[in-house]
């Protein structure tokens, strides 16, 4: 047996338990750092916490939610940002023997109260005032709800109505906790050595492009095996410091929460998005993920920096820019073919100037000392991918699903290669079907869809292989390309399929002013786009054209239709014929979550947006015969 087959088989029956060997193994190394905001224009203070004084709060919030009358395998669910306290409190469910339901802090009342409803919580840990009055509004729908605990308590008082001992602050859990200890000192302990690899540890609901969404059953067994197994990759060692800002109400971002247990690295804890830019300096991680939807911000960003820095600058940056992708693509190459990156001597002089004009600013920007990225959640443009990789960034793409706990395939360190999700996980299976939809099966996935035995058996063989919905292909050598959602493929009027995801991709590498693009063409006899742009940027560029409004005005002006349209004749050029964009209409704002077009991980909700711009749509094909 492999010491890797060793390591993932001799895995913890629960992630309290792993969370405990941590403890024990490094008590006194840091464990989390998180800011406390500063006043006014005073910068933001970063403090740290051990991993023994994580373990004081965590078993504090265990014993207060065991005080509370919290059972084993009764759900705690959280609805929050990313901060510290989410990881505590979620940790702190899970020692009690219970199990956390994650909740967008976006969502709103109606759906947070079918999610709190379906999974029977009993307690929920809300952030602030704004989500605990989520819960008030609904609370007549809501008879298994006993408390609502508030991290932040400010305005979150008691009202008329609350039944008595309804709404309790963290900090008097965690002090409720500590008293329930000095009486029963074993309570956590007992607690912890009671759960079993099949006892339920997450309940995850999916935020889903349709209907109603699902929530996944995840045991412990999921995410101990997911520790493990991110940990045999050699991807993260416990000399990393990682920057997480991404939900961890999100597979994605708690599933970074186990790898980071197993292995014992430094993480750095702050959601707010609009603090990416002022946190990575401060932070200077090592590694961090997110989703392709920041990294094509950033692109576009640094993008339309240059532009407005002027024709010479501009062009420098583009060059740069090609000769980044070139070396990517070579370095890459040869790796495959040799074991050894690097580029001919010729390439890698220009790579070398471009490195001082432009490569080297950007990583500064990233902190100065980032390794990788690892993206998931959706498709990274090959040509956005291969531009950071050449710039030094590299950005390892991965693949899985809420079903799969998060991570099932990533690319391997040195030998990835942009434009797949890499290789499986050790212990992960995978075949492609017939009719090319991606199969797993192994440790990582589900027990199942709670309480929908019949929507289970749906996705989930009896001989435990998953249906994923995604169609890919798979090398010789065991690399995964995602070529689109199997309910997503487009047939034309003509019977020919097109992978929306794909194209769409594409014009994301061709236009740096995209925000957000669909392609339509189901049963039409040619395809079409829907397209809204990154608003900064666009109105940086409408500056100089010397266009004046707002959004909805500068997406109106000819010039940027114009400026648009041959955006779309450079992609047509490298599509087949069939594939080819023949009109687009420029949205008035950008797609959104708030609106509900694109879920919380930033996926585009096709139905959603078809419906909702149903008569543009249908504008772009009047006139036309359908054949």
């Amino acid at each position: 047996m492999s010491d890797t087959q060793t390591l993932i088989e001799n895995r913890p029956p629960s992630v309290a338990t792993l969370f405990v060997q941590r403890v024990d193994a490094t008590p006194d190394a840091e464990a989390y750092r998180y800011p406390v905001p500063g006043a006014g224009t005073t910068p933001d203070e970063w403090k740290s916490l051990s991993w023994a004084q994580a373990a004081e709060r965590v078993y504090a919030i265990a014993a207060g939610l065991a005080d509370l009358g919290v059972g084993a395998e009764e759900r705690v669910a959280l609805a929050s940002s990313t901060r510290v306290e989410w990881i505590l409190a979620d940790l702190g469910v899970m020692c009690a023997g219970a199990a956390t339901t994650t909740i967008y802090p976006s969502t709103n009342a109606e759906e947070s109260a079918f999610i709190l409803a379906d999974s029977e919580s009993r307690v929920l840990i809300a952030e602030d005032a704004a989500q605990l009055a989520k819960a008030r509004e609904r609370r007549a729908e809501l008879p298994n709800l006993r408390h609502v605990v508030v991290i932040d308590p400010a305005g979150a008082e008691p009202a008329d109505g609350d039944p008595e001992g309804w709404v309790l602050s963290l900090a008097d859990l965690e002090a409720r906790g500590a008293a329930h200890l000095e009486k029963n000192p074993g309570t956590v302990k007992e607690r912890i050595a009671a759960i079993t690899a099949d006892r339920l540890a997450t309940l995850i609901y999916t935020s889903g492009t349709t209907g109603r969404p699902k929530g996944v059953r995840l045991p412990h067994d999921n995410w101990s095996y997911m520790a493990k197994a991110i940990a045999s990759t050699g991807l993260i060692t416990g000399e990393d410091v990682q920057y997480l800002w991404l939900p961890l109400a999100h597979v994605f971002g708690k599933v970074l929460t186990s790898g980071q247990i197993e292995v014992g690295h430094v993480t750095a804890v702050d959601g707010r998005i609009d603090k990416i830019i002022t946190n990575l300096p401060v932070v200077q991680p090592t590694y961090m993920a997110a989703v392709p939807r920041i990294f094509e911000k950033v692109y576009n960003g640094i993008a339309g920096k240059a532009r407005e820095g002027g024709g010479a600058k501009y062009k420098i940056f583009q060059w740069a820019a090609e000769v980044a992708r070139e070396y990517a693509k070579v370095s890459q190459d040869n790796y495959r073919r040799t074991g050894r990156s690097g580029a001919p001597f010729a390439l890698a002089a220009k790579h070398k100037v471009a490195d001082a004009l432009v490569y080297s600013k950007i990583r500064e920007a990233f902190g100065g000392r980032l390794r990788a990225c690892i993206s998931g959640s959706a498709a990274l443009a090959p040509d956005i991918g291969f531009f950071f990789a050449g710039a030094g960034i590299h950005i390892l793409e991965g693949y899985g699903l809420t079903e799969s706990s998060a991570a099932s395939f990533v690319n391997p360190g040195e030998s990835y290669r942009t434009g797949t999700v890499g290789k499986p996980l050790p212990g992960t299976e995978v075949r492609i079907a017939d009719d090319g939809e991606i199969l797993l099966r192994g440790p990582g996935i589900m027990e199942g869809y709670h309480q929908l035995p019949e929507k289970t058996a749906e996705v989930l063989e009896s001989d435990g292989w998953f249906h994923t919905g995604d169609i890919g292909e798979l090398s010789a050598d065991g690399y995964l390309r995602i070529t689109d959602r199997k309910k997503d493929l487009i047939k034309t009027s003509g019977g020919k399929y097109i992978a929306p995801a794909e194209v769409e991709g594409q014009f994301k590498a061709v236009c740096p002013f995209v925000s957000n693009i669909l392609v339509h063409g189901a049963d039409r006899n040619f395809c079409t786009a829907l397209i809204s742009l990154d608003e900064p940027t666009i109105l940086g560029w409408a500056k100089e054209q010397g266009i004046t409004g707002s959004y909805a005005d500068v997406v109106a002006a000819p010039q940027t239709v114009e400026m648009v349209e041959g955006y779309v004749k450079r992609l047509n050029e490298g599509l087949q014929r069939w594939q080819t964009i023949k009109k687009f209409r420029l949205l008035p704002r950008d797609l959104d979550v708030e609106h509900g077009e694109l879920t919380p991980s930033l996926k585009l909700k096709r139905p959603v947006v078809e419906r909702e711009y149903r008569a543009l749509i249908d504008e772009m094909y009047a006139g036309s015969r359908e054949a």
